[in-house]
């Protein structure tokens, strides 16, 4: 079985930095992109960020400059440092990455982590 466990939401002023900590665990042969998706009440869920398994990162506009992703290919994990947060980033933050285990390549996805940003 394969999980990802995420850490590090909660409640933040306008302004405010958060840090998003999400580790894969189980029998993992290789992990390609790693990456977060959020979303807000009544919002379809959306790509924020993606560290791709080829070294590159990905950001959604909205959170350019202000949010930026990591990755730690020892330990399977993928962080996000959100900075300047504002209340539209108000959202439940979702990890996300595909992985190759015994059954091959699936995406999975994270429980999910609330981050609220207070005006």
């Amino acid at each position: 079985q394969v999980h990802l466990v995420e850490s590090g939401g909660g409640l933040v002023q306008a302004g405010g930095s958060l840090r998003l900590s999400c580790a894969a665990s189980g029998t993992i042969f290789s992990i390609n992109d790693m990456g977060w998706y959020r979303q807000a009440p009544g919002k379809q869920r959306e790509l924020v960020a993606v560290f791709t398994g080829g070294g590159s990162t990905n950001y959604a506009d909205s959170v350019k400059g202000r949010f930026t992703i990591s990755r730690d290919n020892g330990k399977n994990t993928v962080d996000l440092q959100m900075n300047s947060l504002k209340p539209e980033d108000t959202a439940v933050y979702y990890c996300n990455a595909d992985i190759r285990s015994w059954n091959g390549v699936k995406e999975y996805w994270g429980q999910g982590t609330q981050v609220t940003v207070s005006s």
